[in-house]
């Protein structure tokens, strides 16, 4: 059995929401993709200090510099202008201004906007040395005070951009931000805030660190920007086929193994390609269809995919942008947010697994035949430069903490294997395939953090920032677990709206200080936002997630997204148990971790047989009164189970293994009576 990546597929979808560029315009995107990635490079390399230094290169770039007044060293607002000079404006060629607008060609409004945002970005790119050195996010200068409209005209374009590659529901989030500052002062209650004049509004926002510049697209232009060209790398040099085989030739055969393959593959490509609607149609187009062939039901069979995409974005050691933002945010190294998901994604694929070994076992599905499989060998012969890059990249980041140059060392290399070796190797239409699925992706980015920021800015330059957190508290009356509530649920309806990264961003400012300041752990807060965020993927009514892999199903989207919600029904979980004890993050003893995860796996699998009504040492539980309340007990004891215990939950460890005893020992009664009655009826 041989398995491709589906790039057929993925091209139909893309040209139904992009505009396919050709000419002028893909030499120009390869161009500034290329560019941008060169700059990525040199900053992330700090050439430019290299450069600077006058005793190197018998200091020729340095009088080069000092002779035509171009300073080689990039500051970090000057890089963040470049990088958006160059990607900004192919977002309003690449994506239609509206669904009925030509697509064929590219219309002379959108060509105007492409060189109108080049002539803003222009601008600051040349005045960065000035707004830094000068300080022209308080006071612009009296020689310079068109940069006070040209802020306005770039904040302008930052919102269509951003309607465009994130769609209307962002857009009018995002829009509502931006009018906050200018109506603060006349709100009432919580949203009360000062209002500065529109002066400092716009400087604040286009020529500080704070907006549009701020948190969102430094982490873009520092950490994430590498990660996204090894991504892309990866699925342009055939990792997607190498997962899948890999994943059939391991657990194909088994017991309904094509569902155990779209937990193995899609944990790894979703941890690359950071997206799960992408996930979904890369790996979902084999996964699913094998599914379906050895006995699973459609919408299950889409749902077990979507839950596995979902889960691949929060798959250390690449999780998506959101991961590098939270480290900023955070201050801490990116390696410390990837160690801290290991043990909740951990959990998340073992429930899911469970969860499906106990579909199989009640439906007594099988798993393909092994003669089917593709050989392990041949996929190991054919694809282990894949591991070696991995290898490369998880030790510069764990043991040498190169977090910013790391994928650069892992693309080259893998480019490099890649062209040895004749099984994907580039020519040179593939190579610049690679180029200018980056720019796309950068651009995309640029636009969607650069809007983002927009709502980080409106919050700072009001002051609400400061006073929020304690607004917030006297809300939920001191109470930690209804901040958590709060939290969870805010955390979901803005993911339903919003991208995971931009909901993330807000609660990171509005609600995390709360929760941090109500005493608990910072990366636990961080990890609880990020996690529910993700929710919204696989529940309906949104479910994107589900809603992508139902047509590959040919399934019902809500059906889809219910059993989706079922199979990741333990990720509703697992972020409570991690903010009543750090320990489940690594942030604690390292005995206490283990304790806790080894409780977790125990609670986890009575939960996973309960909701699929197969429980290990009991078999089949019936769908009727006596079984489901069978199954009810057992749900609630493995929660019990898992749980730790904790004073906002105000029980302890040892109350929390009564409960469970007492519960578990009751469904098992039930359970025993349960099965009687199912074996009686069998004999009738």
């Amino acid at each position: 059995m041989s398995t491709r990546a589906p790039e057929d597929k993925e091209a139909v979808a893309e040209v139904s929401r992009h505009r396919p560029l050709s000419g002028f315009w893909h030499l120009a995107l390869l161009l500034a993709s290329g560019l941008a990635i060169f700059l990525s490079a040199y900053q992330m390399f700090n050439v430019g200090s290299f450069l600077m230094d006058g005793d190197n290169l018998w200091g020729l770039p340095f009088m080069l510099s000092q002779a035509i007044g171009v300073n080689f060293n990039l500051l970090g607002l000057q890089y963040l202008y470049w990088l958006v000079f160059l990607l900004l404006p192919f977002v309003f060629v690449y994506w239609p201004a509206y669904k009925s607008a030509p697509n064929e060609y590219v219309p002379w409004y959108d060509i105007f906007l492409f060189g109108l945002t080049m002539a803003v970005c222009v601008y600051f790119v040349i005045q960065g040395d000035r707004i830094l050195d000068e300080g022209w996010e308080y006071e612009v200068p009296e020689d310079a005070v068109e940069a006070q409209y040209l802020t306005y005209v770039l904040w302008a374009l930052v919102l269509d951009a951003t309607r465009r590659a994130g769609g209307i529901a962002i857009f009018v989030i995002v829009a509502l931000f931006s009018v906050y500052p200018f109506v603060a002062d006349q709100l009432p209650g919580i949203l009360l805030a000062s209002s500065p004049d529109w002066m400092e509004i716009g400087n604040r926002m286009s020529m500080s660190n704070e907006a549009i510049f701020g948190i969102p697209m430094r982490a873009f232009g520092t950490l994430v920007i590498g990660f996204l060209i090894f991504g892309v790398a990866l699925t342009h040099t055939g990792a997607g086929s190498f997962f899948l085989n890999l994943a059939f030739a391991l657990l194909g055969h088994v017991r309904g193994g094509p569902a155990k393959v779209a937990i193995f593959a899609s944990g790894l490509m979703g941890s690359v390609s950071g997206s799960v609607v992408t996930n979904v149609l890369t790996t979902g187009v084999m996964t699913i269809p094998t599914m379906k062939r050895v006995g699973f039901r459609p919408a299950y069979a889409g749902g077990v995919e979507a839950c596995a995409s979902t889960g691949g974005v929060l798959m250390p050691p690449i999780m998506g942008a959101t991961a590098f933002v939270m480290s900023l945010f955070l201050e801490v190294p990116y390696i410390e947010v990837a160690k801290a998901a290991v043990i909740p994604s951990l959990l998340y694929y073992f429930g899911l697994f469970v969860q499906i070994d106990a579909y199989a076992a009640r439906n007594d599905l099988k798993g393909l035949p092994t003669e089917e499989m593709p050989s392990l060998v041949k996929t190991m012969k054919e694809g282990w430069y894949f591991i070696a890059v991995f290898a490369l990249l998880i030790w510069m980041l764990v043991f040498l903490n190169q977090e910013t140059i790391a994928p650069y060392y892992a693309t080259v290399l893998l480019i490099v294997l890649n062209q040895i070796f004749p099984y994907h190797r580039w020519n040179r239409q593939k190579f610049f395939d690679f180029i200018a699925s980056v720019g796309k992706l950068f651009a995309e980015l640029a636009a969607l953090l650069a809007g983002i920021g927009l709502i980080v800015g409106a919050l700072v330059v009001t002051g609400k920032i400061g006073n929020l957190a304690s607004d917030l508290l006297a809300i939920a009356g001191g109470s930690t677990m209804i901040l958590l509530l709060m939290g969870a649920f805010t955390s979901f309806v803005l993911g339903i709206g919003m991208t995971v990264t931009a909901a993330y961003v807000f609660l990171a400012i509005a609600l995390a200080p709360a929760l941090i300041k109500g005493g608990l752990d910072p990366m636990s807060v961080h990890m609880f936002i990020f996690y529910w965020g993700m929710l919204s993927f696989i529940t309906p009514p949104v479910a994107l997630g589900a809603f992508a892999a139902a047509p590959i199903a040919k399934a019902d989207p809500i059906r889809t997204g219910f059993e989706a919600m079922r199979l990741g029904s333990i990720i509703y979980f697992i972020p409570f148990f991690f903010v009543f004890d750090p320990a489940f993050i690594l942030q604690g003893p390292i005995a206490q971790t283990g304790f806790l995860f080894v409780q977790a796996l125990a609670g986890i699998v009575i939960v996973a047989g309960a909701l699929q009504g197969y429980m290990l040492f009991i078999g089949t539980m019936s769908n009727g009164l006596v079984g489901i309340f069978s199954r009810a007990c057992f749900a609630v004891g493995g929660i019990a189970l898992a749980t730790p215990g904790n004073d906002v939950i105000n029980m302890t460890n040892a109350e929390l293994a009564i409960w469970t005893a007492v519960l578990i020992g009751i469904g098992g009664a039930a359970a025993f009576v349960d099965r009687r009655q199912l074996i009686a009826d069998s004999a009738d």
